[in-house]
C-alpha cells in the first residue's frame, strides 16, 4: 500500500492504536504514549512519506526516537534537580549494617593501636591528625623542636599505617 493515497489523517486512524501500544513500554504510561504518537504525527510532513512502502515501520521509528528522547530528557532533568537540590532535601546516605560493622572494627583497631604508643607519641598524633594543630603549634605546646615533632610524627604514622593495614586484612 502506498502512502500517497491515504494522507496523514488516514494513517493516523489506521495506525494510532498500534503505535500507542508500541510506545507504551518505552515511556511507561499509555497517556504519555498517546502524546508521543500525536507528536509524531504533528511532525510528519505528507511529502516526507512519498515513496515509502511501509509507513508503519517509518512511524514506529519516529515514535521510538521520540520516546527515547523524552526518557533521556526526563532522566537529565531529574538528575539536575537532584544535584542542585538543597542539602536538606538530598536523600540520606545511611551506611549499610556491614559498612557500619567494618567502620566500627576500624575504629577499635585504631584506638587500640594508638593506646599502644607512648603517651607523647599518641598526643602528637592526636594533636596533628585529629585536632588540626601544625607542627609548630605542637612543638610550642609540648616544649619540643619542630624537627623532633616531625620525626616522631613521621615515624609513628608509618608504623600506624603498617599496623592498621595488617590488622584490616
Amino acid at each position: 500500500m502506498s502512502v500517497e493515497s491515504d494522507g496523514t489523517d488516514g494513517l493516523y486512524l489506521q495506525y494510532r492504536a498500534a503505535l500507542v501500544s508500541y510506545a507504551t513500554p518505552f515511556v511507561g504510561s499509555r497517556e504519555e504514549a498517546e502524546e508521543i504518537v500525536q507528536e509524531a504525527f504533528a511532525k510528519l510532513v505528507p511529502d516526507s512519506l512519498k515513496g515509502i512502502e511501509s509507513p508503519i515501520a517509518y512511524l514506529r521509528t519516529i515514535v521510538r526516537n521520540l520516546a527515547i528522547n523524552r526518557r533521556r530528557k526526563q532522566r537529565y532533568e531529574l538528575e539536575q534537580a537532584t544535584i542542585h537540590a538543597p542539602e536538606w532535601i538530598q536523600p540520606l546516605k545511611i551506611p549499610s549494617p556491614e559498612q557500619q560493622a567494618v567502620f566500627s572494627d576500624q575504629i577499635r583497631l585504631l584506638a587500640a593501636t594508638l593506646q599502644s604508643y607512648p603517651e607523647k607519641t599518641r598526643v602528637i598524633i592526636e594533636m596533628h591528625r585529629f585536632d588540626g594543630y601544625t607542627l609548630q603549634e605542637i612543638a610550642s605546646r609540648l616544649d619540643m623542636s619542630v624537627t623532633a615533632v616531625h620525626r616522631v610524627l613521621t615515624s609513628a604514622m608509618a608504623d600506624l599505617t603498617k599496623r592498621l593495614s595488617e590488622g584490616l586484612r
